[in-house]
């Protein structure tokens, strides 16, 4: 249920049209396919937009990731301006999604995080 529930947040299921980054992937084993569209400002990105037709595994991912990803650093060259970084505690979320009773949906879960690594160019 709590999948579901996850999965229920559409907020950031739009289109955005003045992207700066974008990405479309598939997952080669069920076919989810997902588009992401990032507005990304001095290196964090400000917003997140995605359409998928995926399983309610990857859509509760997307969803999560969506919410979550806002002032993300881009870009490791930041990372030493700040000597007390720390995993933000609402990251934690998503270990509720990565747990080992859904390793049979794991290419699902981690498709939306793909995506915006593609879109960013990290990999």
């Amino acid at each position: 249920l709590r999948i579901l529930e996850i999965a229920s947040n559409t907020k950031n299921n739009k289109v955005i049209d003045d992207f700066t980054h974008r990405s479309k992937n598939k997952n080669p084993i069920c076919g989810d396919e997902m588009e992401i569209s990032l507005v990304v400002k001095n290196n964090k990105v400000i917003d997140m937009g995605y359409q998928c037709k995926s399983c309610v595994y990857c859509q509760a991912s997307v969803s999560l990731l969506s919410q979550k990803i806002k002032n993300f650093i881009t870009s490791c060259e930041n990372i030493f301006d700040n000597t007390k970084i720390k995993v933000e505690k609402n990251w934690k979320d998503f270990l509720e999604l990565f747990d080992k009773k859904n390793i049979t949906r794991k290419e699902c879960l981690l498709l939306p995080l793909r995506t915006v690594l593609k879109a960013l160019k990290i990999q």
